[in-house]
């Protein structure tokens, strides 16, 4: 009787990063040539269109996604890119949305302290501003955007390979979950989405790493891009504490509270089956 070889799992260095990075910067390349054949042939600019956005960010990642499999993952495990995507039991649903809405409510708060005025901080927040402005023009198009197409590259990117890779090369947990979500927060490029980013995205790992399953952070990814849009939608802002028309004060309690609460339930009080990485 043969017993089953020891699957090899992968590793994120150095290498790991440059095939990320020049993956995305191939594949968002590509579309920019698309873009300027369009220009100089067709006389039709795309680069603004919710068509052309749509294509370009999924090009960017996908291609980052692609040079790390080929390039680093295959070499290194003998077998393509997987992640474990099992659905979790109820209880653990029940526990890790109120979490995660316990550390938006903070997130919001902390966020609120940066400046959005002065000579550096008023002019970049008004050009962060009219970005989002731009994205949030077609609602369909900003719904597949942040709420379908971010949390499943993202995820894939800073948890799946970043903090997976991480771990499987030594580095402890902890660590592994803190350099993911600073460089989640690192590529928002802006201070206002940075610290959200690292906060949220170390609830993000510490789920990924209890359940190993993929699907919990792109769950939980969603349903915050989710309340982002809808408070934009029917609010015109991203603040809880502004919808809701309560101090932010009242919404950084809730938030202590129900972090506090369910992280502690989640850590301590249920118990949950691990599956190996793959």
């Amino acid at each position: 009787m043969y017993e089953n070889p020891v699957r090899k799992k992968f590793t994120f260095g150095w290498k790991g990063a440059f095939a990320l990075v020049a993956g995305m910067i191939v594949g968002t390349s590509i579309m920019a040539i698309v873009n300027i054949f369009s220009m100089f042939v067709l006389k039709d600019n795309l680069q603004y269109t919710d068509f052309y956005m749509i294509i370009a960010n999924a090009a960017g990642f996908l291609g980052a996604i692609f040079a790390f499999d080929y390039l680093i993952y295959r070499p290194q495990t003998g077998r393509k890119l997987n992640f474990n995507l099992s659905p979790m039991n109820v209880a653990t649903y029940l526990l890790i949305f109120p979490m995660m809405l316990g550390m938006m409510f903070v997130a919001e708060f902390i966020t609120a302290q940066i400046p959005v005025t002065g000579p550096f901080f008023g002019r970049y927040y008004q050009f962060f501003s009219d970005l989002m402005r731009q994205m949030t023009n077609d609602r369909p198009t900003l719904i597949l955007l942040a709420v379908i197409m971010a949390p499943l590259f993202e995820e894939i990117v800073f948890r799946g390979i970043i903090q997976g890779g991480l771990i499987n090369k030594g580095v402890s947990p902890l660590k592994a979950i803190l350099v993911s979500s600073i460089i989640f927060g690192l590529v928002h490029a802006n201070p206002w989405q940075f610290v959200g980013g690292v906060l949220l995205g170390g609830v993000l790992g510490l789920v990924y790493y209890k359940t190993r399953s993929l699907l919990m952070p792109i769950l939980l990814h969603a349903f915050n891009n989710l309340c982002s849009a809808l408070l934009i939608f029917y609010g015109n802002t991203e603040s809880f504490s502004k919808s809701l028309q309560v101090s932010e004060y009242v919404v950084l309690g809730i938030g202590i509270v129900l972090f506090s609460v369910f992280y502690f339930l989640f850590m301590k009080k249920y118990r949950i089956q691990y599956s190996d990485n793959p």
